[in-house]
């Protein structure tokens, strides 16, 4: 199979070159599913009813959230409607929605989908992300139930990320981790086959302070005093994230690409000539 995985949209810049790249990498990729993370791309925080929508018209076959899940009210109800939008799977047990799933795809394949909380750093103290992914993994088991799996980490201390990806190799076709806004360079495949990296990056514009406009950050740590909101930046976005090709009947990952397309990052020319 051929998956796109699409780091945090940050804001109107984000969800811009979402919809205006993403239905053009559906078709010349040929990618059969494509996890979208949107936890930010409503003004930053969180993720509306519509902007949802917007982004699963892009081509979007489902989107995950984080910590920001229901920043913005009326998500806590659209989780409940749309199957498609995941909220983390080890968040309170009483919040709506739910953070597995698995997903029809083409040729009557299925993908499992995953969206997990990290505990390091993290301001709450949300439930225990191994136990809670490692009951997720044996529901549908690689290669036996789900074609492929992709499991979303959404987390802050790049050591808790890699020890997620350790603990799922040979479980899940990719371990990807998002919520600190910076793309990684250590895109690999792990010893048991699960394509691995420790953060997609953010889908906006970086030139800014992880997608929020410079000024306000800068303030902040200068003077160690607030003086306005944060607002997303608005200039033009790169599309971050990362491709994955997996071995049919093992759901194995074959090859993993990282994906910079547009903006101040470079961008990719290998999967888009693939």
């Amino acid at each position: 199979m051929r998956l796109l995985f699409l780091g945090d949209v940050m804001g109107r810049a984000g969800r811009k070159a979402v919809s205006e790249t993403l239905p053009r990498l559906r078709k010349d990729w040929r990618l059969d599913f494509v996890v979208v993370n949107g936890e930010n791309a409503s003004g930053g925080m969180g993720l509306t009813a519509a902007h949802a929508q917007l982004l699963l018209e892009a081509g979007a076959d489902c989107l995950t959230l984080g910590d920001h899940a229901f920043d913005q009210r009326d998500m806590l109800s659209h989780v409940e409607q749309d199957r498609r939008v995941l909220r983390p799977v080890n968040y309170a047990k009483t919040a709506p929605g739910k953070g597995v799933r698995l997903f029809d795809a083409p040729g009557g394949r299925k993908v499992l989908v995953v969206q997990i909380l990290g505990q390091v750093f993290m301001k709450r103290p949300f439930d225990d992300p191994f136990s809670a992914v490692d009951a997720a993994l044996r529901e549908a088991p690689l290669g036996r139930v789900a074609d492929a799996v992709i499991v979303d980490f959404h987390a802050e201390a790049t050591s808790e990320k890699m020890a997620m990806g350790h603990w799922c190799d040979g479980r899940a076709s990719l371990v990807v981790g998002t919520h600190t806004h910076v793309p990684t360079g250590d895109a690999q495949i792990l010893a048991k086959g699960t394509g691995y990296l420790t953060d997609a990056g953010m889908c906006g514009d970086y030139d800014s302070v992880i997608g929020m406009d410079k000024l306000e950050p800068i303030t902040r740590f200068v003077t160690g005093m607030t003086k306005a909101r944060f607002t997303p930046a608005n200039g033009e976005a790169t599309l971050s994230g990362i491709f994955v090709e997996t071995e049919a009947g093992t759901g194995r990952a074959l090859r993993v690409v990282p994906v910079r397309v547009g903006g101040r990052l470079a961008p990719s020319g290998p999967v888009e000539q693939g």
